[in-house]
């Protein structure tokens, strides 16, 4: 089994609704298990400022997958769930990261992991301290790196896993 960490996130329709029925649908699989889930946060957005909020969380995994395959599935259900990919960094009803898997370095066509820009992230760096605050990073452990960043405008929504109920 290997160990990874995927971020979610969405902000159009119902975000908390895509995320859930997201994380269902990867538990549900035969490969993967959702092993913990960070709580929800209100987030600003990031890299296109003129779009609302968004709402973020982190999820552990437990996987038969390779990395690849992990991406893969994660996409398959965004599609499933009406992603539709039209702006970098734009609004949409669901998004969903390969972070971190089993410590390893990956470095392929439209696959980087640990994901490159995880650490510059609060909105990232946050659920996932909050989960897995010793998890290591190429900047040191998540909580460290969490602690280094700006929170400003960042609000727990729902603490804990209840918002998957």
């Amino acid at each position: 089994m290997h160990r990874a960490f995927i971020g979610l996130g969405g902000n159009l329709g119902d975000p908390q609704a895509a995320m859930r029925d997201a994380l269902h649908r990867l538990d549900e699989s035969a490969e993967v298990s959702v092993v913990a889930v960070s709580s929800l946060y209100r987030t600003p957005p990031w890299g296109k400022l003129d779009q609302p909020d968004f709402l973020n969380a982190v999820a552990e995994l437990s996987t038969t997958l390779e990395p690849r395959a992990l991406l893969d599935l994660c996409l398959a259900t965004e599609s499933q769930l009406k992603r539709v990919r039209t702006e970098r960094w734009g609004p949409r009803v669901i998004d969903m990261d390969v972070l971190w898997f089993d410590n390893r370095s990956v470095e392929e066509a439209g696959l980087q992991v640990p994901h490159p820009r995880m650490a510059e992230r609060a909105f990232v760096m946050v659920p996932l301290a909050e989960i897995a605050p010793n998890l290591p990073t190429a900047q040191g452990s998540a909580a460290d790196v969490a602690a280094g960043l700006d929170k400003s405008g960042i609000t727990v929504a729902a603490s804990g896993e209840n918002w998957l109920r």
